[in-house]
Parts: structure tokens; sequence; C-alpha cells
């Protein structure tokens, strides 16, 4: 009889043991990638355009802001975000807005990482140059 208990007892044990995992899963929330903001500057001239690339992290919302353009704030401008191609060096435009002036944002949605470009180019309105500052955030 005591053999038998101990064989049970033993037999427990071991279902015991193989039930537990060492393996701790983390249930934590999953907290959103940190926000990134960056500020491009620069100048175009009549049928001139500018293009600026910034990596992405993960997929999430970009939002880029044509912040000034001088010396005419009501300057009109075209103002596009895009995916970057290296092979070519190109900005693929993805959300364009050939009628911007200060102030127009344009907001998209990264699907994962990689480098995506802001450009910012005359429409055949300029007569003369104009400086710029757009600013992206993006995870």
């Amino acid at each position: 009889m005591q053999r038998a208990f101990l064989r049970a007892l033993m037999l427990a044990a071991a279902v015991a043991v193989a039930g537990c995992d060492n393996d701790v899963e983390d249930r934590s929330p999953t907290e959103p990638p940190p926000t990134v903001t960056e500020t491009f500057e620069g100048t175009i001239t009549p049928n001139g355009a500018m293009t600026h690339t910034f990596n992405v992290s993960v997929g999430g919302t970009v939002t880029a802001t044509l912040l000034q353009s001088t010396p005419d704030p009501g300057t009109v401008l075209g103002f596009a975000i895009g995916t970057w191609n290296p092979t070519t060096s190109t900005c693929q435009t993805v959300i364009s807005n050939d009628n911007a002036a200060q102030g127009t944002i344009l907001t998209g949605a990264a699907s994962r990482n990689g480098t995506l470009c802001a450009r910012i180019y005359d429409t055949g309105r300029l007569t003369a140059a104009v400086s710029y500052t757009i600013s992206v955030t993006h995870p």
C-alpha cells in the first residue's frame, strides 16, 4: 500500500511539473510607439522642388504640415507625402495637394516601417524663390 501511495504521489508530482511553464507571457497593454516630429526648411525657385526623407519605425499616422512660406504666406505650392525609392532617388507621391498654402496639413497612414518622404514643389505659379518650413510627425 505504501508503494501504491508513493507511485500516486510521484505521478501527481510529474503531472504538476509537466503543466508548469517557465515562460512568462507579457500581458501588459501594448503602448503606442513614441511620436517623432522632424522639421525641414529650404527654398524652392520657379519650376523647382525639394524632397525630404524621414524614417518611420513602425506603422502609424503620419502628418505633414506646411508651417511657413515666405515672403508671402498665401503663396500656393504643391505639397505631398509618399514613399521613398532609394534606387531611383524619387518620392513616390501617395497624398498630395497642388493648392497648398501656409497651414496646409496632409495626414496619412504608414502600414509598416520604412523610409517616407515629404515633397514641396512649384505648380507653375511661382515667379520668385520661396522659403518654406514643414514639419512631419510620425511614429
